[in-house]
């Protein structure tokens, strides 16, 4: 005797049942000087110029997305000065909101795998790559909070 009602977890159950947005994986950044490793996933370089003394071997880029660095003239205005920090991180942003189509690429890379950013200035903690993977965090926390509030 077969039971006409579905069982939960059969294929035909699980179509009904709503799907959690797609995950995306953490940003992580790495100098571009640092030598590539095994977690690093897709190795994007975002920076505008190509970084000084590096051959394509070393850098071990699968992507140079320059259009995802900050523009010639923010990036001159910047020169690394900490005091200008915060002001260049919003402008930065302002510039990043104006490039919508780069920020869907690197979603979907990021939907796909984990991903680096790659980036060549010395310092860790102040550079553009640090503000493009918080846009990055914010836009995903965004996205899940609107699809679950659809969810619901």
């Amino acid at each position: 005797m077969t039971n006409s009602m579905s069982v939960p977890g059969t294929a035909r159950e699980q179509a009904r049942r709503p799907r959690p947005p797609a995950h995306r994986q953490a940003v992580q950044l790495k100098r571009a000087y640092d030598p590539p490793a095994a977690g690093d996933g897709m190795r994007i370089l975002v920076d505008r110029l190509w970084p000084r003394g590096l051959s394509r071997e070393r850098v071990a880029a699968d992507l140079w997305l320059k259009d995802a660095a900050p523009s010639d003239a923010l990036r001159r205005w910047f020169g690394h000065e900490p005091r200008r920090w915060t002001a260049f991180a919003a402008k930065y942003r302002a510039e990043l909101a104006r490039r919508p189509d780069i920020l869907q690429v690197l979603d979907e890379l990021r939907r796909r795998g984990p991903i680096t950013l790659l980036y060549a200035a010395r310092d860790p903690t102040i550079n553009h790559a640090t503000v493009l993977r918080t846009v990055l965090d914010e836009r995903c926390r965004a996205t899940t909070r609107t699809r679950a509030g659809v969810q619901r």
